[in-house]
């Protein structure tokens, strides 16, 4: 009985204090950065964006399923032993492939993600109480963006797990090496698509106060990029139209097809496509004698990801832009 007491009194206080003090607290970012990802996972609004894309996700992928047979029966085509793609872009009208429905819902999960990132702290008075803790001032930006993109990246690489698992449950066929590469490359585009709204819908959480005004500002930026956008160019390319053939004309269109490229969803379209479907060579136009004698053929990994460099770097950089604005005004903005 003694000893009983000896232990419980004594040495198991202590080795439980000596484990406490061994064991290495977490540093106050992380803790932040899974608040944020706890309050993402939690939240009606995540879920219901959620819902949509498995719901865009399972019918893109019956669509396609249907259409597999259809579409590896043409010895035409240069992408037919790529399988697994198919299940990406195989599709009969009725529904677009899901890397097109992703490029739509998107900027969707982005925004609704970030618009009130901020601007809600501030309103609810938890702001100024965060603040006040001991901690670097950027760990709450830093949190804010890095939470979020945990939580989008890992719901792409489940997504994408599951569709792998699905197509070769249905199909009893394994991916290849290549096929795994370009399943990848989506997917991290996709998270870097998925980042830039996000980033952006943040930058207008820190620049207005009411959470209601930063979420219409970045619908608004949506809807201009993914509607009007190519309608002004349009009306400018009729507007300041040079007589056909000659160099004004060319230069002219040439940069007009350079603002359309630049746009946020044309570069995720025009890289997703090019990664997915491997038979694309180029995403410019081709002269006659480009074409001549060319061969119907896939590319290499590594091909296709030299052609699509550009509009990765652009999706990146406007990515940073847009985090290092944020970053800059919440770094200066007065808190009270």
């Amino acid at each position: 009985m003694r000893l009983t007491a000896i232990w419980h009194n004594r040495i198991f206080p202590a080795l439980k204090s000596n484990v406490r003090a061994a064991s290495p607290s977490p540093s106050p970012f992380m803790v932040m950065v899974r608040k944020e990802m706890s309050d993402h996972i939690r939240s009606w609004r995540f879920i219901v964006l959620l819902l949509m894309i498995l719901l865009t996700c399972f019918g893109s992928l019956y669509i396609s399923i249907t259409h597999l047979p259809e579409a590896l029966s043409n010895a035409n085509d240069p992408n037919r032993d790529f399988v697994f793609l198919k299940l990406l872009t195989a599709s009969d009208g009725s529904l677009p492939p899901f890397h097109v429905l992703l490029g739509f819902l998107g900027p969707l999960l982005g925004i609704g993600m970030g618009f009130d990132a901020v601007n809600s702290e501030q309103n609810n008075g938890t702001l100024i109480r965060v603040m006040a803790q001991p901690i670097p001032r950027d760990y709450l930006i830093n949190a804010k963006f890095t939470g979020a993109i945990a939580v989008i990246a890992l719901m792409f690489v489940s997504l994408s797990l599951l569709l792998t698992g699905l197509g070769m449950i249905i199909t009893g066929l394994s991916p290849s090496f290549e096929e795994v590469l370009r399943i990848a490359a989506f997917v991290f585009i996709c998270i870097v698509y998925v980042a830039f709204w996000l980033n952006l819908s943040i930058l207008f959480s820190v620049k207005f106060r009411r959470a209601a005004t930063s979420a219409l500002t970045a619908i608004a930026v949506w809807l201009f990029f993914t509607v009007f956008y190519q309608i002004i160019i349009g009306m400018t390319a009729r507007a300041f139209a040079a007589p056909a053939g000659s160099r004004g004309s060319y230069m002219l269109q040439k940069f007009l097809v350079t603002l359309i490229d630049i746009a946020p969803g044309k570069l995720f379209t025009d890289a997703t496509s090019t990664l997915l479907i491997p038979s694309v060579r180029s995403l410019g136009p081709l002269s006659i004698r480009q074409m001549q004698g060319a061969i119907p053929s896939s590319l290499s990994f590594t091909d296709s990801l030299m052609v699509v460099w550009p509009q990765l770097t652009g999706l990146i950089a406007a990515t940073i832009v847009c985090f290092s604005i944020s970053y800059y005004l919440f770094m200066r903005r007065e808190i009270r």
